[in-house]
């Protein structure tokens, strides 16, 4: 496993992995979401990492997020197949990586490990409170995260975490791996989405030498300035942001409503404020990457 500690370098993440794969043509209407990929078209999975990289991105962000053994189960894959398929969304990153090397830029991959409300396909991972104690989330996290370690990205993305017991089974798990991690909440203002105040969120991860960054993911724009200012004074760690477009999800309707966000300009006043990794969530594209690397990146 690569060295992954970021630190005054700005790095540049990727974006929305399902947005760029829906506009490649691809329904993820699906309860395994992009990891339904991992089945039918790895080889697109592939070429999204490409897209992103060559738009500027340093890091590729697994197609893992919803990729569990209850889910696949659901679908008639047993454990074995689960495995593989988990391993293989690492693989296809590390693939798209070693073909940029021939530029020289360093790269890396981030296994994406979703919450548990992912996996229900439900909108849970929006709400959190599943009702299930920190135990019972340890025991559902650690084989998904140990099959992700064994294939050895160089971070695992602990993200769109909606409230702290979650975040206290991840913590618990990655510190048996001995592995970096990043760890991302999913906020609404200033609380998780679960209504936790957001220092008291990040505290969870002060203490855990483990956790290499700690920041928010697919959230609104405009929440990201705040949650910067709270991660750098509670834990002192370095600050990863990548929120969504800003743009609202329609559930009836099952598609998205009103106008992005999402900006290039945003992003340089959240480096200036104290962000050290920074890209998109849902519904931001590669072109959206591309306007904030051609800031940061020299000939």
């Amino acid at each position: 496993m690569g060295t992954f500690t970021p630190g005054e370098t700005l790095l540049i993440t990727d974006g929305g992995l399902a947005t760029e794969l829906e506009a490649r043509g691809h329904d993820l209407s699906d309860p395994l979401w992009s990891a339904r990929l991992l089945v039918d078209a790895p080889e697109e999975i592939k070429a999204a990492h490409l897209t992103f990289f060559g738009a500027g991105a340093v890091i590729a962000t697994t197609a893992s997020y919803q990729a569990s053994f209850d889910g696949f189960a659901a679908r008639g894959i047993g454990r074995k197949d689960a495995v593989r398929l988990i391993r293989r969304s690492v693989e296809l990153a590390q693939a798209a990586r070693a073909e940029m090397a021939g530029d020289g830029r360093e790269r890396w991959v981030a296994a994406s490990v979703g919450p548990y409300g992912a996996a229900l396909a439900d909108g849970s991972e929006y709400r959190g409170r599943y009702g299930l104690s920190v135990a019972e989330l340890v025991a559902w996290h650690q084989p998904r995260v140990e099959v992700l370690v064994d294939a050895k990205p160089d971070v695992l993305a602990l993200e769109t975490v909606p409230d702290i017991d979650e975040a206290e089974a991840l913590m618990t798990v990655v510190s048996r791996m001995g592995v970096p991690a990043w760890l991302t909440y999913s906020v609404d203002g200033d609380r998780t989405r679960a209504g936790q105040p957001m220092a008291q969120a990040f505290a969870v991860a002060r203490d855990v030498p483990e956790v290499v960054a700690v920041g928010v993911n697919c959230c609104a724009p405009s929440d990201v300035p705040q949650a910067i200012a709270v991660a750098r004074e509670i834990t002192g760690k370095p600050v990863i942001v990548y929120p969504n477009s800003g743009e609202g999800w329609d559930a009836q309707r099952k598609t998205w409503a009103g106008a992005s966000r999402y900006s290039a300009e945003q992003a340089r006043h959240w480096v200036a404020a104290g962000a050290r990794i920074v890209g998109g969530c849902c519904r931001v594209s590669p072109a959206d990457i591309a306007e904030i690397a051609i800031q940061y990146t020299r000939p």
